[in-house]
């Protein structure tokens, strides 16, 4: 018997909770539960916030109707904003009462209603929005995690039309299991900047900011990294998801250096400087007790972001087995890898880790210009930089420039 659409979509809802228990990062989550809603109610567009104090803030936004008038690998601009909870919005007001909140049509609304409908994104972008569907994403004990909205219902000839019963059913059974979902990812993320506030204790560079632009650098440079290489998108959202992680870990073999080294204001020492590369080691052995590819990717990445394009970084090909300091010797690091014999996580976390270091203030060093960050970006392509992710950078920079506004120190 041939299933019906509404068959279909409850299969899918099913496949869905298989298909989120694979996905480790919280950041990469959200992204897949908003396209999977939009799937599942055909919604033309739609964003997704996460409650964040007293305010929500937007994580993802995509748009149909935009992203078609954008070339092959461009995106949206990166959004980044957040705003109070309260009745004034649809969105505060669904969180605030736990509703579903379902609009015909946002330029209609009836004055009896606490909020109103934000004008502001139409008119900028030109988009114009019409029905709107809204559900807070709320766990087994009442805790709001965030808010799903739905723009835009399409029918089969593509015109807008309203969210219909069946469209309010689906989200609320998408919503219960996204928010499983989104529980066990947060308990990920919350033990991943535990580890990364131990090294930050020692390393007082090692921010909480810093690993977040990192690693958001290091995704939109997968990204068109894996367009341009026409990346299978099964293996492109796996690879995406282990480097958005990997990339928060990689200098966290930091906690094993001196505080009195890493706290420095002044040079190293030629020992000083072999003993704080040791960090690269120490961070590996953190993951060689592999039991997943996700251990394999944070083992490579720690151990070979300080690796060069043109070989002649550290530590090169050497075992990441556990070295306590006290027996460390200056020649440790062999000679460095050269090009692409370093793991790709590695050369695209190298590239992000140095562009942010050089455009941020520390203890020892002001923050560079830009202008002369971007200078020597340039100068250093096809010498410490793989030049391909140095070309993609240039093209994403309006990208990188919004994540860097977007986690500040």
């Amino acid at each position: 018997m041939k299933q019906t659409l509404r068959e279909k979509k409850l299969q899918k809802l099913l496949e869905l909770e298989q298909i989120f228990i694979k996905i480790q990062d919280t950041d990469i989550l959200l992204e897949r539960l908003l396209s999977e809603a939009r799937d599942i109610v055909h919604a033309d567009a739609g964003s997704i916030y996460i409650c964040e104090d007293d305010k929500l803030r937007i994580k993802h936004a995509q748009n149909d109707t935009q992203q078609k008038k954008l070339k092959s690998g461009e995106k949206l601009p990166f959004s980044y904003f957040s705003f109070p909870i309260d009745e004034k919005s649809i969105s505060g007001y669904s969180v605030l009462t736990s509703e579903l909140i379902n609009i015909r049509d946002v330029y209609k609304l009836k004055n009896d209603k606490p909020y109103s409908f934000n004008h502001q994104s139409d008119l900028i972008t030109g988009y114009k929005t019409k029905s709107l569907l809204t559900l807070p994403l709320v766990t087994g004990n009442g805790k709001v995690l965030g808010v799903l909205q739905m723009i835009n219902a399409l029918n089969q000839d593509g015109e807008i039309v309203f969210f219909d019963k069946d469209a309010e059913l689906f989200l609320l059974h998408f919503a219960s299991i996204a928010t499983q979902a989104l529980e066990r990812t947060y308990l990920t993320r919350t033990m991943i900047m535990r580890m990364i506030k131990m090294a930050e204790l020692r390393d007082p560079k090692e921010t909480g900011a810093h690993v977040l632009r990192v690693s958001n650098y290091s995704l939109e440079i997968y990204d068109r990294w894996a367009c341009d290489h026409g990346i299978p998108s099964d293996d492109k959202e796996k690879f995406r998801d282990e480097l958005k992680i990997a990339s928060m870990l990689h200098d966290v073999g930091k906690v094993g250096i001196s505080d009195l080294i890493l706290k420095k204001t002044d040079a190293f020492s030629a020992e000083e400087y072999s003993i704080i590369k040791t960090h690269t080691r120490l961070g590996a052995s953190l993951f060689l007790d592999v039991n997943s590819s996700l251990d394999v990717m944070a083992k490579q990445v720690a151990l070979h972001h300080h690796e060069r394009w043109d070989g002649k970084g550290y530590p090169g090909s050497v075992d990441p087995d556990v070295r306590e300091i006290n027996e460390f010797e200056k020649d440790w690091c062999k000679e460095g890898l050269m090009g692409e014999d370093i793991p790709l996580a590695a050369r695209i976390v190298t590239l992000a880790d140095v562009f942010d270091a050089l455009s941020s203030r520390r203890v020892y060093k002001s923050a560079w210009k830009e202008s002369d960050v971007l200078e020597e970006i340039q100068n250093q392509s096809g010498k410490q930089f793989d030049p391909e992710l140095v070309s993609i950078f240039f093209k994403i920079i309006d990208r990188i420039r919004a994540i860097q506004n977007s986690f500040p120190d």
